[in-house]
């Protein structure tokens, strides 16, 4: 009975992890566009392209990411459950809005080298990222977009306020990356500047809009 009721108690305690279902719907959709056959994408450039120089040393940054990204969340899942819904509302919804876009406007980029200059540990892990992932659906950079939507939780957060060089790291760390997404030709600077831009359409929603009128979602005991 003892751990029926442990059992309870802890689902009751993580039951935002619901959010996490997103990823059925995520992946799927996602895959499909990875796979599509037939059709004709567009190729996202911008002036400033041209002057950006191939930097093999920011697929260092670039890898964080994903431990930036799941460290994140996962912080706030055990520690903060209204920065957590914030967080999830954020990335979800840029998340879903790249998926539409990509799904009505094919896209993709040609920046990547053609061969490097000289092979290192550093051009080995890019030649695995290239392996991996392929030059379409770039427009917006969910690289970026996820790394500001973790930034601005983290600058939100009530517990972690007192901890300057948290946050100070975690915002450096998110300039890199955002660095990085260029540097390796992961990505134009248009695919940049559209994740700015979405993050600065769905910050209000999420945040600004949210401080004022909490719906009752946020309103769940931590």
């Amino acid at each position: 009975m003892n751990i029926w009721k442990k059992t309870g108690k802890l689902l009751k305690k993580y039951s935002h992890a619901w959010v996490f279902l997103y990823v059925l719907i995520y992946m799927p959709w996602f895959t499909w566009l990875e796979h599509r056959t037939g059709v004709r994408y567009t190729m996202v450039h911008s002036p400033l392209d041209p002057y950006i120089p191939f930097v093999e040393y920011f697929v260092v940054p670039y890898l964080l990411w994903f431990f930036f990204i799941s460290a994140t969340g996962l912080y706030f899942f055990f520690t903060e459950k209204q920065s957590f819904y914030r967080l999830a509302a954020f990335t979800i919804t840029g998340m879903t809005l790249f998926l539409i876009i990509c799904t009505f406007f094919p896209n993709g980029q040609n920046l990547r080298p053609a061969s490097f200059d000289h092979q290192n540990l550093f051009t080995q892990l890019v030649q695995i990222i290239y392996a991996t992932d392929t030059p379409t659906n770039v427009l917006p950079s969910l690289h970026v977009y996820n790394s500001l939507g973790a930034a601005i939780a983290i600058a939100h957060s009530s517990r972690l306020k007192k901890h300057r060089a948290v946050r100070t790291g975690a915002y450096i760390l998110t300039a890199l990356i955002i660095l990085s997404t260029v540097f390796l030709k992961q990505h134009s600077a248009t695919d940049v500047f559209a994740a700015f831009a979405i993050a600065l359409l769905v910050y209000p929603l999420v945040y600004v809009l949210q401080e004022k009128k909490v719906p009752k979602l946020m309103k769940q005991p931590v």
